[in-house]
């Protein structure tokens, strides 16, 4: 078993039901925990409606190829609709880390792109793992995460 951890976001259609029916797949996939839902605006163009973002940590014993794969697959049966690079969509999953590993692969980058400097990912990761590393750095000690405001909001 390998500890990944996978980003979830919808602003199209009933997010809260897309999010909820992902998660319900993704238990076919191994043990599931998921954090706090977080509704955030868009990081892309901005005349789009507002996101609704968590994240889940799934145990598997899925390869990291099989594992987009399946993450593609439930995006796909989900109707997954993503009109524009940055833009609206019905369902984004994001394989965000696979334990410690670094890949570099055509297909797949991990720790995923940009997770660094995006609150709307490293916030709900942190209900997962208060104490979680990414590349040797503390999660909850990146000045993204101390000036978020979804981690006052949390915290408060």
């Amino acid at each position: 078993m390998i500890t990944t951890y996978i980003g979830l976001g919808s602003n199209l259609g009933d997010s809260q039901q897309i999010l909820n029916d992902a998660v319900s797949q993704l238990e076919q996939l191994g043990q599931v925990r998921v954090s706090r839902f977080y509704r955030t605006p868009p990081m892309g163009p901005q005349d789009q409606p507002d996101y609704l973002n968590a994240a889940a940590e799934l145990q598997t014993i899925l390869e990291p190829l099989a594992l987009l794969d399946e993450l593609q697959r439930i995006e796909n049966e989900s109707g997954r609709v993503r009109l524009r690079h940055w833009g609206e969509r019905t369902l984004d999953l994001d394989l965000l880390l696979y334990g410690t590993h670094s890949i570099d692969h055509p297909r797949l980058t991990v720790p995923h792109v940009g997770i660094l400097e995006r609150d709307f990912v490293l916030v709900p990761l942190l209900d997962l793992n208060p104490n979680l590393s990414i590349n040797g750095q503390a999660v909850a000690t990146l000045e993204v995460v101390r000036q978020s405001t979804l981690y006052r909001r949390k915290n408060d």
